[in-house]
């Protein structure tokens, strides 16, 4: 993290000393948009209530890289195993956004406005790692660059194209006109 991208007030809370960091994490799941830091209580920011509750939230350690490269980070729910289980295979999507913002709470537990964008990615998948006690649900997140290093399995074929357009006849010619011979003429 680079000081440029950090806010005024931010530099200015982190100089006195002062100040107390915390986790966001909001990301999209078929049920609805979750919001959870690493503290306690109900927080209010950006004109969403973000819920805390210590221990119930993880989060893995977010790169950040100066090369072009697809990094990942991972959110880890603690709680009661039927419930987790719940959120994880039926809620959980492939694709859907996550971001982490780090932030500052002041003296009196108060956001310093305009938390700093850790990481934004979309899911890619939940695992459920089952203990004694209670259930951890981590969702790995990728950013977009993954989409670089993954294999395209299409085609220019007339088979793959009738996959998105069943009528279309355009790629039911391509073999004919690979030996053909077609004369031009040339108009004066």
């Amino acid at each position: 993290m680079t000081a440029r991208a950090l806010t005024d007030g931010m530099l200015a809370a982190i100089a006195t000393g002062q100040v107390k960091p915390i986790f966001m994490f909001e990301g999209e799941f078929s049920g609805g948009t979750v919001r959870l830091f690493t503290g306690y209580g109900t927080l209010t920011w950006g004109g969403h209530d973000w819920t805390g509750d210590g221990g119930m939230l993880r989060i893995s350690n977010v790169q950040e890289v100066s090369e072009l490269q697809a990094v990942n980070f991972t959110v880890s729910l603690n709680g009661q195993v039927s419930a987790l289980a719940e959120i994880a295979l039926a809620q959980v999507r492939r694709g859907l956004p996550g971001s982490v913002l780090l932030g500052l709470l002041n003296d009196a537990g108060a956001l310093i406005v305009d938390p700093y964008l850790c990481f934004k990615g979309r899911a890619d998948r939940p695992d459920i790692l089952p203990d004694p006690n209670d259930a951890v649900i981590a969702v790995a997140y990728e950013s977009r660059l993954i989409v670089a290093t993954k294999n395209k399995s299409r085609r220019y074929t007339s088979e793959d194209q009738k996959i998105d357009f069943p009528a279309d006849l355009g790629f039911d010619f391509v073999p004919a006109l690979q030996n053909a011979s077609i004369p031009w003429r040339i108009l004066k």
